[in-house]
């Protein structure tokens, strides 16, 4: 693997394990706008959760590339979804912050 993947690989799955901490955690910034996009409570566990293991994939990448390959489609997959939430809810200037986290993941399957 070469340098710029180790980087990108790093850096999506520390925003991945971030943004899912973050929600744990119930860090304003980031639960506030889960509540106002219509997101039920009862699924912010269950979303957390997916982006720590997306995280922990990519991490296990390094040793076995097919997982950190699926977990990097996985993440993609959610932060797509995570656009069309926001622009369900017509909170459209907010629909750049998920593609902001796709973009190391979707960075990640370029590279490999």
């Amino acid at each position: 693997m070469s340098t710029t993947a180790t980087v990108v690989t790093l850096v999506a799955a520390f925003m991945a394990g971030f943004s899912g901490a973050s929600i744990f955690a119930g860090a304003k910034f980031t639960v506030e706008p889960l509540a106002q996009y219509g997101v039920p409570r009862g699924w912010w566990n269950l979303l957390a959760t997916a982006k720590i293991a997306g995280a922990l994939g990519l991490l296990v990448g390094f040793f076995v590339p097919a997982i950190g390959i699926a977990a990097a489609v996985g993440l993609v997959l959610y932060f797509i979804g995570a656009v069309i939430t926001v622009l369900r809810a017509r909170a459209f200037g907010h629909a750049v912050f998920p593609l902001v986290y796709a973009a190391p993941a979707a960075a990640v399957l370029a590279l490999v």
